[in-house]
């Protein structure tokens, strides 16, 4: 029975405390006192409670541009944004803030999450990548700005994602060329030039094995079916293709296929040679 009494009690108590607060935040939020706005949005924001300490230094931040707190609020302002996760509004709040503080002893924390903003914002690969974009500029700017930041880590961590994104989505494009040659074989000119972009744009990608297999496929597929006076040039031109893949992957996992595929090319050419000794 005291065990259900206290539970009680507690309960009323967490109650009370509870509404106290919302009378005392409803009250602020209403009234016109700015120094009281301040002080409970800051409360708030100390803990954790970033949604009503948003809305309140909503009221309070244009009324304190070029104050000396300007720069506190503003940057508590942006930071609440990231905190509830509205990504968009928090880059360009910090941005702003960056913009206005330039010498800010939170300016190394504020850029670095504008660039998160923006990379909590990049899609999928197979939508557009404006705000990848974005982020990876963002980002490289921390990065090269501040090397011995406790965020660089993460910093470079997030630009290896979004460029690996941006590296698959210009693969998986190249590859839709090669699919769609398959019934439109003038399309394999696109295919074809769209590896031989990656190849040359992507180093040290993870996709950079399977480019140089696929542009070989692709143009296997386009001398297999062009007209005789094309192929001679075309299987000469897959020969070479061949020849890159096995240079730098020798150990290729496409080993088996590009092996079948420069078999038919040593056929087509002796052939080629033939028919021109005739």
């Amino acid at each position: 029975m005291f065990l259900k009494t206290r539970s009680f009690y507690f309960l009323e108590l967490s109650s009370f405390l509870l509404l106290t607060s919302c009378n005392e935040y409803q009250k602020v939020l209403k009234n016109e006192d700015i120094k009281a706005k301040y002080d409970l949005a800051e409360r708030y924001y100390d803990d954790g409670d970033f949604k009503r300490a948003n809305r309140l230094f909503e009221q309070i931040a244009p009324r304190y541009v070029g104050k000396p707190q300007g720069e506190r609020v503003m940057f508590f302002f942006a930071d609440t944004y990231y905190q509830t996760q509205q990504y968009y509004l928090a880059g360009y709040q910090f941005e702003r803030f960056i913009k206005s503080y330039p010498n800010s002893d939170k300016m190394q924390e504020a850029i670095f999450r504008e660039a998160k903003s923006y990379y909590k914002l990049s899609p999928r690969y197979s939508l557009d990548q404006t705000d990848t974009d974005k982020a990876l500029i963002k980002l490289q700017n921390f990065i090269n700005r501040y090397p011995d930041s406790e965020f660089f880590a993460e910093a470079n961590e997030m630009a290896q994602e979004l460029t690996l994104k941006k590296q698959k989505k210009e693969y998986e494009i190249a590859k839709q060329f090669d699919k769609l040659g398959e019934f439109n074989f003038p399309i394999l000119v696109s295919s074809i030039k769209a590896f031989n972009n990656f190849v040359t744009d992507n180093p040290g990608s993870l996709y950079r094995e399977d480019a140089f297999f696929y542009r070989l496929k692709s143009e296997m597929t386009l001398a297999n079916n062009s007209t005789f006076t094309k192929q001679e040039e075309r299987y000469e031109e897959a020969l070479k293709y061949y020849q890159a893949l096995m240079k730098a992957y020798p150990d290729t996992k496409h080993k088996k296929e590009a092996d079948k595929y420069y078999a038919t090319i040593q056929k087509e050419l002796k052939l080629s040679e033939q028919e021109a000794t005739k």
